[in-house]
């Protein structure tokens, strides 16, 4: 959940935070080496300014661009130019960074405008080359049995946010009167320790990205002060600096270091990203709570023009259409998201039209498209969870109710726990999926 973001996508704050990395990561390269003068008599000219370098987001690393060398001729380019324009960008920036001919793309591999570029060669019809990744579609899990219809599947699930002793911190901390204080990241990782053992009991082999209301990172807010500091728009005071050290902790270097341990050690097939949504809610102290929740699920996809023009992110765009995560993503996610609304009787929710940092899935509306830095780095296909409205009367009343067996009466109504059934309606959800593969007798 980020609490303006979840309805109005913060772009200053992504313009913010690239600014503010920019002047900061570029790496110089050396002066270009002049030439030796045949006229003994003649001026040496002055050394040429540096290349720029890439451009990047904020404490990412530079891209590997041979990476994608495994990837040539696994693509036509008219798939290649509908998924780039359809799915995974919502401007036209990308034309000035890659290049389509008929036989290949031209990617930029910095952002000068002479820079050098990857060519990406294009398949031609029918004659797709299969890339190897570490990840399985569903059609690649092996058969399952009736009674194990997970068996073979690797999920990670990523219970979202932090929580505990940070949750105050990082915004997911609300208290009305004497209440219990909402904290998002503990309830995710409350769900994450419920669904577990559910998809085990369904064959799957599991791993939770976090297991205590602890940071992954080593990093903590102090550690990146410097970097705030030096930042091209450094803060103009010292309670605007920590502020901005702390954002770098729980917001940038927390989730990169959890994809290094997704990416690196866990290697699933599936990572499930679990949330609770929210609306604005005032002071926290003294939240305004509102009548209406709602149900969606994210999608990696969608990058803006400031975002495509970032080395980095627009080597995860090309990680992620080359990958086809996206047709995965929207399979699981579909069933998903229609099983989910079933058993919790959640609306759908609905991005603003003027919003021009997501995407609609054709026929699907509980499923959106946006670029996230979670559904962005994780290197598989990501269903990022949305459920809920955390300060909404009635699951603020849920979460008040806490964990429980069978049903109370809430509001006029006998209902599960709140938490029991997102990780009963999200098993449920993937065991129908997954199920449509074929079976072997036991």
């Amino acid at each position: 959940m980020i609490l303006f973001s979840k309805r109005f996508f913060p772009i200053a704050l992504i313009l913010i935070a690239s600014a503010a990395l920019i002047p900061l990561l570029l790496v110089r390269q050396s002066p270009a080496r002049r030439q030796p003068d045949p006229r003994p008599t003649a001026r040496i000219p002055a050394p040429q300014p540096p290349e720029p370098s890439p451009a990047l987001s904020m404490l990412a690393a530079q891209p590997d661009w041979q990476a994608l060398e495994v990837y040539q001729k696994t693509i036509t380019r008219s798939d290649f130019e509908t998924l780039l324009t359809t799915i995974f960008t919502t401007g036209e920036a990308w034309k000035t960074c890659i290049t389509l001919t008929d036989h290949e793309a031209l990617i930029k591999m910095d952002g000068s405008p002479e820079g050098e570029v990857f060519r990406l060669s294009f398949a031609s019809p029918g004659e797709e080359i299969q890339a190897s990744r570490h990840w399985r579609t569903t059609a690649e899990l092996p058969p399952a049995t009736a009674e194990k219809p997970l068996a073979g599947l690797k999920i990670a699930i990523d219970a979202g946010h932090i929580g505990g002793e940070w949750a105050k911190m990082e915004e997911r901390w609300f208290t009305l009167g004497t209440g219990t204080p909402v904290m998002e990241g503990d309830m995710t990782l409350f769900v994450a320790k419920l669904l577990k053992p559910r998809l085990e009991a369904m064959g799957a082999t599991i791993s939770l990205v976090r297991e205590k209301l602890e940071p992954v990172t080593p990093l903590r807010p102090d550690a990146l002060q410097s970097l705030a500091r030096d930042s091209g728009s450094p803060p103009d005071s010292p309670a605007a600096l920590q502020k901005l050290a702390e954002r770098l902790f729980y917001r940038t270097a927390e989730i990169r270091s959890r994809a290094e341990l997704v990416n690196k050690t866990l290697k699933p097939d599936l990572v499930l990203c679990l949330h609770f949504n929210a609306e604005a809610w005032g002071n926290p102290l003294q939240p305004t709570l509102i009548d209406r929740t709602h149900l969606h699920l994210i999608l990696n996809g969608a990058y803006n023009d400031e975002e495509v023009l970032l080395a980095d992110q627009r080597f995860a765009l090309l990680q992620k259409l080359l990958q086809r995560t996206h047709q995965e993503e929207v399979l699981v996610g579909s069933t998903v998201a229609n099983t989910f609304a079933q058993i919790s009787g959640l609306p759908a929710y609905t991005y603003l039209p003027e919003n021009r940092n997501v995407r609609g899935v054709p026929g699907q509306p509980y499923l959106w498209i946006r670029n996230l830095l979670a559904n962005r780095l994780y290197d598989c296909p990501v269903i990022f969870m949305e459920p809920y409205v955390m300060n909404s009367t009635i699951d603020y009343a849920r979460i008040q109710a806490g964990d429980y067996d069978g049903y109370k009466e809430i509001q006029g109504r006998f209902r599960p726990s709140i938490f029991r059934e997102y990780a009963d309606a999200l098993c449920a959800g993937l065991v129908k999926h997954y199920s449509s593969r074929p079976k072997v007798a036991e």
